[in-house]
């Protein structure tokens, strides 16, 4: 029988290793990717946790944007980058929780090839409509749906977006169909929505506040856990009825998978800590994002949850992109 003790050498000497360059850790730059165009609240998002990076390990935190694929390609730069923690993904629903069941060419593994380090904060999706639609709940809208089976209009930012899954897990839920009319983003869905070329939407909550303050649409449900705090008189879709339905938009910090545990403990700290500040909370506030912070494990079973859910849907949706 072979000795096991080089193995348990080897383990320890990695593990020796891994404290020993979290104590160095960083000596130079780090890089944050963020997979999306400057100017999105990932954009923001990103700016503002290097902002709070930097200072607190006194070395410069640059960000990169690496647009493209709905973040794919972002995201797959950073699953190939040495895992030293030199190399930093702010990831997202996109390119995590959807890109790798809807598009067959994507080159990694959402749970295998990133190390998760936290959850940076999340979002709701709200449930509107056009006034002319005669529904002020959830319930009357599943009604009427019934009512009009395959004759009432869902519009989304485009196929495999956040708003278009939301839209398709409730029909799942509800066993209602709507016609599905994809724009080329949020503005023009919205655009649409207002003028009446389509009755209903699951959009940002972000994007579609003002025209809810002003009355050019209608608010039924919130698609958190927990009410928005700019919304506080709109129920969560749980609480209107539709119990278990979820489909929240995240931010989380990720690194390439192997980078050592004390790098990934570290970064969690000092983000946390950020996340709790009111200058990161008022920048979140500004895209109806909440930050949330948490522990790595619940992070990455976050991500596997969510990951499994979308999977789902999209496979009972059949929805593919061109």
């Amino acid at each position: 029988m072979k000795s096991k003790l080089p193995h348990l050498l080897l383990v320890a000497l990695c593990a020796l290793q891994g404290v020993a360059s979290a104590q160095n850790y960083p000596d130079k730059p780090i890089r944050l990717v963020v997979p999306f165009a400057p100017g999105g609240f990932a954009d923001l998002a990103g700016r503002k946790i290097a902002q709070v990076i930097s200072p607190k390990l006194n070395v410069p935190v640059v960000v990169d944007n690496k647009a493209g694929a709905g973040g794919i390609i972002g995201a797959d730069f950073v699953a190939k980058a040495p895992h030293d923690g030199y190399t930093l993904l702010l990831g997202s629903n996109g390119p995590i929780s959807v890109g790798p069941s809807l598009y067959p060419n994507v080159m990694y593994n959402p749970l295998k090839d990133f190390a998760p380090i936290i959850n940076l904060g999340v979002s709701p999706i709200t449930l509107v409509v056009n006034p002319s639609v005669p529904a002020r709940t959830v319930g009357e809208l599943v009604a009427y749906l019934k009512a009009n089976p395959g004759k009432i209009t869902v519009a989304s930012p485009g196929v495999g977006t956040s708003s278009h899954l939301a839209a398709e897990l409730f029909q799942i839920m509800t066993g209602t169909k709507m016609i599905h009319v994809p724009y080329k983003g949020s503005g023009p869905s919205m655009a649409g929505l207002v003028a009446g070329q389509t009755a209903v939407a699951f959009d940002p909550l972000s994007s579609c506040l003002p025209l809810i303050k002003t009355g050019k649409l209608r608010a039924l449900a919130v698609t958190t856990q927990h009410r928005a705090p700019s919304l506080p008189d709109v129920p969560t879709m749980d609480q209107a009825g539709l119990k278990g339905y979820e489909a929240s938009t995240y931010v989380a910090l990720l690194a390439p998978a192997g980078t050592p545990q004390p790098i990934i403990d570290k970064l969690n700290t000092v983000v946390a800590e950020g996340l709790r500040s009111e200058d990161v909370k008022s920048s979140f506030a500004q895209f109806a994002t909440v930050p949330l912070g948490g522990t790595s494990a619940e992070l990455s079973a976050y991500l596997k949850s969510d990951l499994e859910k979308w999977a789902k849907v999209i496979k009972q949706a059949h929805i593919t992109v061109q």
